[in-house]
């Protein structure tokens, strides 16, 4: 089935950050996002500075870093203006609506200041969206929601998934689209990243299992999400290259 491009959607959507995701990645001719799951602060910023023009999009675990002081985001928005990606902050919120709301706006993070996009659990019900979306819609945030993860054995089945589609359609002011492993419905405002990329399938110790940027790419999703495979090279440069040309030809096949 052939894909609505991705310039096409950008007139689609009423949300700032889906609308600058898009077009980043059309100018950029990227759909990859760097999971930098670093816990130093110069690693992060050095990785962000040297793979930034290969990505669309730089995924954050802010509060892993041993040595996090505040001037450390504000550094990630320099870079991300810089080499023109958006900043992810990737802090699974799984809470009650206030709560989340006091989690994304306040505490010594501060997420919605300065990350582009988060995500959360549908677990606790709409009452969480309604939190997040009561800080981070008036600073043109986006949200998107955990539908399927890619670790093996994990509890988010298909009725999970459907319950998730319910409610970014009640909020798709603010949801953007989904981590999942496949497109999990037909409008074409919502968009799909997928952890798990490998350029070659496999598993890991831990329970990781990876698919091909093809493979998911023939899946629905919009962009995949990689991270050891690339930092972990003997050349991140030329590793992030090889991920952002398999994404994007794959990604060029469907709309072609």
């Amino acid at each position: 089935m052939k894909k609505t491009s991705f310039k096409e959607r950008i007139a689609l959507n009423a949300n700032p950050t889906a609308k600058k995701l898009l077009s980043v990645m059309e100018e950029k001719k990227s759909n990859l996002a760097l999971a930098a799951d670093f816990t130093s602060s110069q690693e992060l910023l050095n990785c962000a500075d040297a793979l930034g023009p290969e990505i669309c999009i730089l995924k954050t675990h802010i509060d892993i870093l041993e040595d996090y002081r505040p001037d450390v985001t504000h550094a990630l928005l320099q870079l991300a203006n810089k080499h023109r990606f958006l900043l992810f902050e990737d802090r699974k919120f799984a809470d009650i609506g206030n709560t989340v709301a006091n989690q994304y706006g306040k505490g010594m993070y501060k997420i919605a200041q300065w990350s582009d996009i988060t995500n959360a659990h549908v677990l606790p019900g709409p009452g969480i969206i309604s939190g997040l979306k009561q800080i981070g819609l008036p600073l043109g945030r986006g949200l998107l929601l955990l539908a399927e993860m890619s670790s093996e054995g994990a509890l988010t089945d298909k009725r999970y998934a459907e319950r998730a589609v319910e409610m970014a359609l009640e909020f798709s002011d603010f949801v953007i689209g989904f981590i999942s492993q496949r497109q999990l419905l037909s409008d074409p405002r919502f968009l799909y990243l997928t952890p798990g990329i490998h350029l070659h399938a496999s598993q890991d110790a831990l329970g990781q299992q990876y698919r091909t940027p093809a493979e998911a790419m023939a899946s629905g999703t919009d962009i995949l999400i990689v991270g050891r495979a690339i930092y972990d090279a003997k050349d991140p440069q030329q590793q992030a290259s090889l991920y952002a040309r398999a994404g994007w030809t794959a990604y060029d096949s469907l709309i072609s």
